[in-house]
């Protein structure tokens, strides 16, 4: 509904559209549309739209803010004076309205200062105070910055907070709007006479903010609102460049001065790319609170390496309970990650995904650390990790655990085994724990050892598993059908969802066809067409 409710009001055509237009495009199917979205799409450069919603169209502007939970901005320039219905619009769902989840897709350091003043933090910034009262300034911008306002490393390192006010403080040659953006005025301009003058206008309180496309300078501007922005609960920040660690740090502080207030609401923090995994401890110093933090790291070729600190002290637990942690890099540390683990013997779900090691190195650390200390895992998600040399430390693991989900993707299970079908047994043997309901063993080059994993419904202790994940392992039409005559005998206790997509299906099709008729009816596949000649050189890429 969603999709067909935003490409309606803004006059955007698709095969669907176009066949129901004399249906679509009339004043009922809106109403009846913003009825049931709780997401709501702002695409200012379709101004005719939104011009609409502001005159015409302000009953259906009435129900979406009755009804809308979430905003999606996609752009925003406040010096174009055709924005004024936009931002009228979004006054209207984040002010008035239930919207308390935003989302930023473009790089607007100056439409991000407007969309969160006075919208849950206590910082106003009096040069944006002026020009919503005055509809423009000469003097400098302190929100809008080009890059060479970008502070230096050693003034980042010596006073994070203090250089970022000095670099916002500096001269902006940016345009400003020369128009009214107060949402007071707004409000005025645009609500019908009877409402006009209804009184002061509300202000919102956003709890989840999104910035899709992150740039130095938007973090900087939130670095200025975020120490009291106290009804924050989820923040989620994607770089369009790996940040700098002095960026990084300048953020970390202001994120440590809205942790220290009893107050904070913030439990959630998203954020890369950054330039390397020993900011996981700057990150987590600064936000001792948080319960669900997920990060990206990604090798950056310029600049001084940051050097990991594996010092210890008595430092209290953390109550994070979902960490995620993707790397992109040549070789990581995994004793850096193991020392963050041993801090959180309250963690219920972790992604990993990434971690080399040097060569002749081994993950039994990070899998004896998850045995030790992290007992209460529910979710483990380990992703393009090499395994197939420390499967006596997975067995410890899955037999002291309580795992409900296991994916263990591109994680060369059976690389190099002298006895594959072997290993395979025992890790099926393993993996008979009676709360896993979802494994996940994709792109592990499984081939014809796929119907080991028949035995996981075989004997006393069958398995519950409801999902099984078997994507990209090369599985050959004949290995597929031995494994379901194998399963037709010892049938799975739940109907089975079985994900065989990306497997080459196509070398025979009807023996292909034969396997799914066999397992239809205790299991619901998932496949997809294969094409061996255009996909075979992906497979031997990846062998």
């Amino acid at each position: 509904m969603l999709r067909l409710f935003t490409a309606v009001l803004y006059g955007l055509t698709n095969g669907y559209v176009l066949r129901n237009s004399a249906h679509l495009k009339s004043s009922s199917f809106l109403r009846a549309a913003a009825r049931s979205v709780r997401h709501f799409i702002l695409m200012p450069p379709i101004h005719e739209a939104l011009q609409t919603l502001t005159s015409d169209g302000q009953h259906l502007l009435a129900l979406l803010e009755k009804n809308i939970r979430s905003v999606h901005v996609s752009s925003l320039c406040l010096t174009d004076r055709r924005t004024q219905a936009a931002l009228y619009v979004l006054h209207r769902l984040l002010d008035h309205g239930l919207s308390t989840h935003l989302m930023l897709s473009v790089h607007c350091p100056l439409g991000l200062a407007w969309l969160l003043q006075g919208r849950g933090s206590r910082y106003q910034d009096p040069e944006l105070d002026q020009r919503m009262c005055c509809g423009g300034s000469a003097k400098a911008d302190r929100i809008h910055e080009g890059p060479g306002a970008e502070p230096t490393d050693s003034d980042a390192q010596r006073d994070p907070v203090s250089s970022c006010k000095r670099a916002k403080m500096e001269e902006d040659q940016a345009p400003a709007p020369s128009f009214d953006v107060s949402p007071q005025l707004l409000c005025r301009t645009f609500s019908p006479c009877d409402a006009a003058s209804a009184g002061a206008c509300p202000f919102g309180r956003i709890t989840r903010l999104e910035i899709r496309s992150c740039g130095w300078d938007s973090l900087r501007v939130l670095s200025f609102y975020l120490p009291t922005f106290f009804c924050l609960q989820s923040l989620t920040l994607h770089s369009t460049a790996i940040f700098r660690e002095p960026q990084v740090s300048a953020f970390a502080a202001a994120l440590k001065q809205l942790s220290d207030a009893s107050c904070s609401g913030l439990v959630h923090l998203n954020m890369g790319i950054l330039p390397c995994i020993g900011l996981l401890k700057t990150l987590l110093t600064a936000g001792p609170r948080l319960q669900a933090l997920c990060v990206e790291f990604q090798e950056a070729l310029w600049g001084p390496q940051c050097l990991l600190d594996h010092a210890e002290p008595h430092m209290a637990d953390l109550p994070l309970e979902k960490l995620t942690v993707k790397v992109s890099q040549l070789q990581t540390d995994a004793d850096f990650l193991t020392s963050v683990l041993r801090r959180c013997p309250r963690l219920t779900w972790l992604h990993v995904a990434g971690i080399r090691l040097p060569t002749g190195s081994s993950q039994s650390g990070l899998l004896r650390t998850l045995s030790e200390y992290n007992r209460c895992l529910k979710v483990l998600i380990l992703e393009d990790i090499k395994l197939c040399d420390c499967l006596p430390d997975v067995l410890k693991l899955l037999r002291g655990c309580r795992l409900e989900e296991l994916r263990l993707t591109d994680c060369r299970l059976l690389e190099k085994c002298g006895d594959p079908g072997g290993s395979l047994v025992e890790l099926v043997s393993a993996l008979k724990i009676p709360s896993l309901h979802s494994l996940g063993l994709a792109q592990n080059r499984l081939a014809k050892n796929v119907c080991e994993l028949a035995e996981l419904f075989c004997g006393a202790s069958q398995s519950s598993l409801r999902l099984l994940d078997i994507r990209s392992n090369f599985i050959q039409p004949a290995d597929l059908l031995r494994f379901a005559d194998r399963l037709r005998v010892h049938r799975p206790p739940h109907r089975l969802t079985l994900d065989l997509r990306k497997n080459p299906g196509d070398r025979d099709p009807e023996t292909w066809s034969a396997a799914l008729q066999s397992l239809q009816p205790f299991s619901h596949p998932l496949v997809e067409g294969w094409s061996s000649t255009d996909t075979m050189a992906d497979h031997v890429s990846n062998m």
